[in-house]
């Protein structure tokens, strides 16, 4: 993938099944692995979470896309995501 290729979340279906998560990477449609939580500081409250998801191959990439941009808060694999944090964290 290219540096200046887009990036956009998206929720169409695999071909693993129509409820497999998939890579946001532009064009992947390999399964998601990777939850990459981020948020832009300037639209976003510190506590708010967006997510991309990525699959192996992408997760570098995307980590990077946003880490330049001091978006990406946190890296956590799909099976350990938890999208509402527990009130003691």
């Amino acid at each position: 993938m290219r540096e200046d290729e887009g990036v956009i979340p998206s929720a169409s279906p695999s071909a693993e099944g129509p409820d497999t998560p998939i890579c946001s990477a532009k064009g992947c449609r390999e399964p998601a692995v990777w939850v990459l939580a981020w948020n832009n500081p300037k639209l976003h409250t510190p506590d708010r979470r967006k997510t991309w998801l990525a699959c192996e191959e992408h997760r570098e990439y995307l980590a990077k896309f946003l880490g330049v941009r001091g978006f990406l808060k946190d890296t956590v694999p799909l099976a350990d995501w938890d999208p509402k944090p527990s009130e003691d964290s």
